[in-house]
């Protein structure tokens, strides 16, 4: 009886038509994105951590705990290699420590362009990496 009530049912006529996406941007100025995606002014007062980094190691406990004012710790990076810039933890720039006035600093001489397959960078490969200083 369930059958003959779902085949009596009067059935509605529906009208289906393709989707239509917007375009995807890709490889394009930011002066392009800009104009097509929003106005760029509207996040450019957004904070963000910026970290440069000489270098890392690993120590004990025991080793850290041992910490006093002039004790040196060896890192796992060689004199006059490049540091590492990153902002929010993310690596985007190497370059070289310079000392203004009685400041430190860092000239940038090579900015990461991520490819588009990477989810993650590997800050120790140089792979990615535009030569050149800035």
């Amino acid at each position: 009886m369930a059958e003959t009530k779902a085949q009596n049912k009067p059935t509605r006529k529906m009208t289906v038509s393709p989707v239509k996406f917007a375009p995807l941007v890709r490889d394009l100025p930011t002066s392009a994105v800009t104009g097509v995606l929003g106005n760029l002014e509207l996040v450019k007062d957004v904070k963000m951590d910026v970290t440069v980094e000489l270098g890392r190691t690993h120590l004990p406990l025991k080793e850290v705990l041992q910490l006093e004012d002039s004790s040196v710790i060896k890192l796992e990076r060689l004199a006059g290699e490049p540091v590492d810039l990153l902002v929010n933890g993310r690596l985007i720039a190497k370059g070289e420590v310079v000392v203004i006035g009685n400041n430190f600093g860092v000239k940038i001489t090579q900015v990461h362009k991520p490819k588009a397959s990477e989810s993650g960078g590997d800050s120790s490969a140089m792979e990615g990496f535009d030569e050149g200083g800035y």
